[in-house]
């Protein structure tokens, strides 16, 4: 039990960076070579399994915190039929919305270790 403990701090960075991974694989099979600068956002993820820092998790938190509340919005805003969204929007916003609740997630539980101090 205390292995499982303490290698759980490390979950919300493996989760963004395989994120990162899936999302270059997607954009290399289709434009090969120049999807390469997607990789550059998995480096701040690295950078806290390798060698942590306080900061540049509480940094990373909020912005992802920001980013998945925004996006959030966007699916209270499709639910509320306040914004027309086309039927190909549509899907998007189903199918990527298992996503969307994860980022929110882990972006806490990445608040929450720089909060309590973990590292």
């Amino acid at each position: 039990m205390n292995a499982i403990s303490k290698y759980t701090k490390f979950v919300p960075y493996l989760y963004f960076l395989s994120v990162i991974v899936y999302w270059f694989t997607g954009i290399n099979k289709i434009e090969g070579s120049s999807a390469y600068p997607i990789l550059l956002f998995g480096i701040p993820f690295l950078w806290q399994l390798i060698k942590p820092n306080r900061k540049l998790n509480f940094s990373l938190g909020i912005v992802f915190v920001c980013l998945s509340s925004y996006l959030i919005l966007a699916y209270l805003f499709n639910v509320l039929n306040i914004v027309n969204w086309s039927e190909s929007s549509k899907r998007l916003l189903f199918y990527g919305g298992i996503l969307v609740f994860g980022n929110f997630v882990m972006s806490l539980w990445i608040i929450r270790n720089s909060i309590k101090k973990v590292f």
